[in-house]
C-alpha cells in the first residue's frame, strides 16, 4: 500500500498491487457507517474524466468515495501484455478486489461503472460478493454490437486527425497510444465478435440501476433491456434522451439525482 497524500478533503495516493503494476487512487471522506462508492472509469478513461463527479456524488449522498485509475490508463503503471478476450473479467476478478481488499477491507460498497467500467461492475457483481450493495451502470456493454463497432471506428477517425489524441494526451500521457491501440483493437478484431456477458447476469442479486443515453453511439436498447431482463435483482432503466455515450458529463445533475436517490435506498 502507499500512503495517502492529503489534499484538502481528499486523499491521492498510489497502491502496489504486484509485478510492478501500481495503481493511482484518490478516497473522497463520508460518513460513519455509509457504504463505500467505487467508480470504474471507460475504456479509454480515468480518474481526471469522472471530472468532479465522484466527489458531487459522495457529497450527496454522505457515502465516502474511491476512484482509481485501471492498470494502463491515467497515472497508473502501463499496459504490459496485449489484452485477451478476457480483460474485463481481469479487472473485475483480479484487479478490482485487490485494491478493495487493500484500500476499503470489509467495508460495504457500491459500484458505479461507466461502459467497460459498468462491463466489469457486472462481472464483479455475479461474483456475490456479501459486502457488494448495489450496482449502478453508466453506458454499460453485456454484448457486441454492429453500432459498437461502428462507434469505434469512428473514434478511429478521431484518433487519426489528432482530434481525441490530444484530447486523451492531457489524461494518459506517454501511455494514450497504446491505450487506444488495446482498446480499438481488441473492440474490432474478429476474435472478440464472440464476447458476451449475459451469460452472468442471473447471479447478479444487487439492486441495479441502469443508465444509457438514447444516442449513445457505442450501445443500442439492447445492451440496458439484456441488464434488466436477465439479472436477479432489482433492476431499474433509466433511458436519458438527448444524450450519448457519457450521461453523467452531458446531464450531471440529473444523474446526480438519480443515482443519489438510489444509493440512498440501498445504504438505509
Amino acid at each position: 500500500m502507499g500512503a495517502d497524500n492529503n489534499v484538502g478533503a481528499k486523499a491521492v495516493s498510489r497502491l502496489h498491487l504486484g509485478q510492478d503494476q501500481d495503481v493511482f487512487y484518490i478516497r473522497y471522506p463520508g460518513k460513519n457507517g455509509r457504504p463505500w462508492l467505487v467508480f470504474l472509469h471507460e475504456g479509454l478513461g480515468s480518474v481526471a474524466q469522472w471530472r468532479d463527479f465522484p466527489e458531487q456524488l459522495c457529497r450527496r449522498t454522505g457515502c465516502p468515495g474511491l476512484v482509481y485509475d485501471r492498470v494502463g490508463h491515467g497515472l497508473s503503471s502501463p499496459l504490459s501484455q496485449a489484452r485477451t478476450l478476457h480483460y474485463l473479467h481481469g479487472h473485475a476478478l483480479v484487479e478490482l478486489p485487490g485494491v478493495l481488499a487493500a484500500l476499503i477491507p470489509d467495508s460495504p460498497y457500491l459500484l458505479i461503472g461507466h461502459s467497460d467500467g459498468g462491463s466489469i461492475a457486472l462481472i464483479a457483481g455475479s461474483e456475490r460478493q456479501p459486502l457488494l450493495r448495489g450496482l449502478v451502470t453508466v453506458a454499460a456493454h453485456v454484448l457486441v454490437e454492429a453500432c459498437s463497432l461502428a462507434g469505434i471506428e469512428q473514434a478511429r477517425l478521431a484518433f487519426g486527425d489528432g482530434t481525441l489524441r490530444q484530447a486523451l494526451l492531457r489524461h494518459h500521457g506517454e501511455q494514450t497510444d497504446a491505450l487506444f491501440s488495446a482498446w480499438a483493437d481488441t473492440w474490432t478484431s474478429p476474435w472478440f465478435r464472440s464476447w458476451n456477458i449475459e451469460y452472468l447476469l442471473p447471479a447478479i442479486e444487487v439492486p441495479l440501476l441502469v443508465l444509457q443515453g438514447r444516442e449513445d453511439q457505442y450501445g443500442s436498447t439492447a445492451q440496458v433491456d439484456s441488464i434488466v431482463t436477465k439479472t436477479s435483482g432489482s433492476a431499474t432503466p433509466l433511458m436519458l434522451e438527448d444524450c450519448g455515450h457519457a450521461p453523467h458529463r452531458e446531464f450531471p445533475e440529473l444523474c446526480l439525482d438519480l443515482m443519489a436517490c438510489f444509493i440512498n435506498r440501498q445504504a438505509r
